[in-house]
């Protein structure tokens, strides 16, 4: 990708690709073309995704979603995001979503500071196919350790939401 102060156009599949918990994250935008203001990521989330329940210490955390629904989950309010909504995850606010149980969520993640695409980094591995794979067993704990080196909480597993 390009540096600070140069303009670029990436293509559909073009980013930095890594698979993260079962997801393909493909990173558009992250703190060093944005000076550590933002990263943009595209996330294709398989149906029924549902992360675990965390909060950002130090980014607000936004999507904008492509194509499916999803229901979120923060601090105790319930919002269901149909293609062309935007959602906003306020910094500390514990939350979560679920992706419809239909077809993948394929949405835009974009979060103030950047960051997150270091987490994702630390966690996921490159993607060499554009495919969901199977994700396998994730460790807590090590999911915890990581998480919160990038100021993110892990407080638990996801509550139950049907998508």
């Amino acid at each position: 990708m390009a540096s600070v102060d140069r303009p670029y156009v990436l293509g559909s599949d073009e980013g930095r690709a890594m698979w993260f918990l079962g997801n393909l994250v493909t990173v558009k935008a992250a703190g060093a073309q944005t000076r550590g203001r933002l990263t943009v990521a595209e996330f294709l989330n398989p149906a029924g995704f549902t992360p675990p329940l965390h909060r950002h210490l130090e980014e607000d955390e936004m999507f904008y979603v492509l194509s499916d629904t999803a229901r979120f989950l923060c601090d105790g309010e319930e919002l269901t995001a149909r293609p062309g909504d935007f959602v906003l995850l306020p910094v500390g606010l514990p939350h979560t979503f679920v992706v419809g149980s239909e077809e993948p969520l394929r949405c835009l993640q974009i979060s103030t500071p950047s960051g997150f695409e270091d987490f994702a980094a630390d966690v996921g591995t490159p993607a060499l196919e554009r495919r969901l794979p199977d994700p396998g067993p994730i460790d807590p704990a090590a999911l915890g350790h990581t998480a919160a080196r990038h100021h993110i909480e892990i407080l638990g597993p996801p509550p139950t939401l049907q998508p």
